[in-house]
């Protein structure tokens, strides 16, 4: 794969927007490879991911930043991103006691699926040490207590910046984030749950939901806010329930869609394909 440097903007719509920045590109002699663009009519606000080849790109690809900001970024009042394929992103994973989504990370990740890094696996909790081990991937662990909460979070942060941290994802990981780190990795902490919330809350949502007699269940992978679970919403799915499921199937068929929900989210993250508006998400093809 050719190296390429990935665009993602947003800002007031004005005519004029898509041409100027597709010029920019293909003046300084970009091959584009990827063009994708939308406008909220409701808001009035463009939205677009470009990305190009850098191969014969006249500008260096340190000053590209700097040229585009002077450019376009201030005469259109852009918010903008700007990245490099070759630059991997570093992933840490935090876990409990559930396995069920490490597993299937991981397992995308061995087989080469996703362009990420994933230097260390965070626990508050022992049991899934071993997970780690077999991937071959340094495990730390920080039992967490209401006295000592704080100092452990701490201690995780810390961590995250020796390791160039650049995302987290809580892979059911049954503690809440403090506004400390959440402040720390805007818009790039990755939650999942049940879509039950709220109307199955609680410690046994799945039997909630037996009872009531669904027809269908759900998860939903959003970035981490100091709201909980009311983050910006990445991926979604559901399942279809009968009469014949039990509880045990419910609750298999639930983490099923789990994984499944949060590893789309991942990639689509790892892919820099979401960008973030108000609390809500556009995400690219």
């Amino acid at each position: 794969m050719k190296e390429e440097a990935q665009l993602l903007l947003h800002c007031p719509d004005k005519p004029g927007i898509l041409a100027e920045v597709t010029d920019f590109i293909t003046v300084n002699k970009g091959n584009i490879v990827y063009l994708d663009q939308y406008v909220d009519r409701v808001e009035n606000v463009f939205f677009m991911r470009i990305a190009w080849e850098l191969s014969d790109f006249l500008i260096p690809r340190e000053k590209i930043e700097d040229y585009f900001r002077t450019l376009y970024a201030a005469k259109y009042g852009m918010n903008f991103r700007l990245y490099f394929s070759d630059a991997k992103p570093r992933m840490a994973v935090f876990v409990s006691k559930m396995s069920h989504c490490l597993y299937d990370m991981l397992a995308r990740y061995t087989a080469g699926e996703w362009n990420v890094d994933i230097p260390l696996i965070v626990s508050n909790h022992p049991d899934l040490e071993h997970i780690a081990r077999r991937f071959d991937i340094p495990f730390r662990c920080f039992p967490v207590s209401p006295d000592n909460k704080a100092r452990q979070e701490q201690a995780e942060m810390e961590l995250l910046a020796e390791h160039k941290v650049n995302f987290i994802v809580l892979a059911r990981y049954m503690q809440i984030v403090s506004e400390k780190m959440i402040a720390a990795y805007p818009n790039r902490i990755i939650n999942i749950h049940h879509s039950f919330l709220p109307a199955f809350i609680g410690a046994r949502p799945y039997h909630a939901a037996f009872e009531r007699g669904v027809k269908i269940i759900g998860a939903t992978s959003h970035y981490v806010t100091t709201e909980l679970d009311a983050g910006p919403i990445i991926e979604q799915d559901i399942v279809r329930i009968t009469h014949k499921d039990t509880v045990s199937d419910l609750v298999n068929k639930g983490k099923d869609l789990e994984k499944i929900v949060l590893s789309r989210a991942v990639q689509k993250h790892i892919e820099r394909k979401v960008l973030v508006y108000k609390n809500k998400t556009v995400i690219f093809n």
